[in-house]
């Protein structure tokens, strides 16, 4: 069984005693964490130990995805811990080439198409378009699949990399009108188009921007797949 925990749903940056992307995904005995980002560590330290993650796993190197991986490192230092942390190569990045360099972390760069056996348990790493190096990640565990697109725009793979989904966690941050094809997130109505068109079983819409009304959001994407939900942080769902 799986069990995802949202920690911070918005981006690019929090609302109100909020906190920008960060989620974590308990696969049997493995706790996997997906971005780290401004907040999320407080969020995370609330569940668990954070230095008793099984992995961290990094959709790109931008702050609302990792601002608080440098104070994770202040952690892990103190007590003296090494975390697995798996991300794409961005040279261009601080906080890559911080990761990079510090023995806390132990780093394992990923790329698009990348099959990894991470504590037994299988993690596909997917292609996205971001305007810095971006990636996403399926999780197949005990007959069910986590899928979590990262920051991405359209691809024509994206249907394929997360067919048939228990739970596909899409960025969905822009609403029908906003959205154009330089941009650099789907609309939420794109994410549920992903989700019917890759046969996902359940499409939860994240990377809320607080100046757009969430209902705006929902209503175009429950127009594609009706049974779209918003992020919320701190919901807890059952895979």
């Amino acid at each position: 069984m799986m069990k995802l925990h949202l920690l911070g749903v918005n981006g690019p940056f929090p609302e109100s005693r909020g906190a920008t992307s960060g989620y974590l995904l308990e696969a049997g005995e493995n706790l996997f964490q997906f971005d780290l980002g401004s907040g999320v560590l407080g969020a995370l330290t609330a569940l668990t130990a954070p230095e008793l993650l099984t992995a961290l796993f990094l959709s790109h190197w931008h702050f609302d995805h990792a601002a608080d991986v440098p104070v994770l490192m202040y952690r892990l230092q103190a007590l003296d811990r090494v975390l697995p942390v798996f991300g794409p190569a961005d040279p261009d990045s601080a906080l890559y080439r911080l990761v990079r360099s510090v023995p806390c972390f132990n780093f394992s760069e990923v790329s698009a198409g990348n099959d990894l056996d991470v504590s037994g348990t299988r993690i596909r790493v997917n292609a996205a378009r971001h305007p810095v190096p971006a990636v996403g990640y399926t999780v197949s565990f005990d007959g069910k699949s986590f899928g979590y697109t990262g920051d991405t725009n359209t691809l024509p793979s994206l249907a394929e990399d997360y067919r048939g989904c228990s739970l596909l966690l899409a960025d969905g941050l822009f609403p029908r009108e906003a959205w154009t094809e330089g941009k650099p997130h789907l609309s939420a109505e794109l994410a549920a188009r992903l989700a019917a068109d890759a046969g996902a079983d359940a499409l939860v819409v994240t990377h809320l921007n607080p100046f757009i009304p969430r209902r705006i959001l929902l209503e175009e994407a429950r127009v594609i797949f009706p049974g779209t939900r918003l992020a919320e942080a701190g919901a807890v769902i059952d895979l």
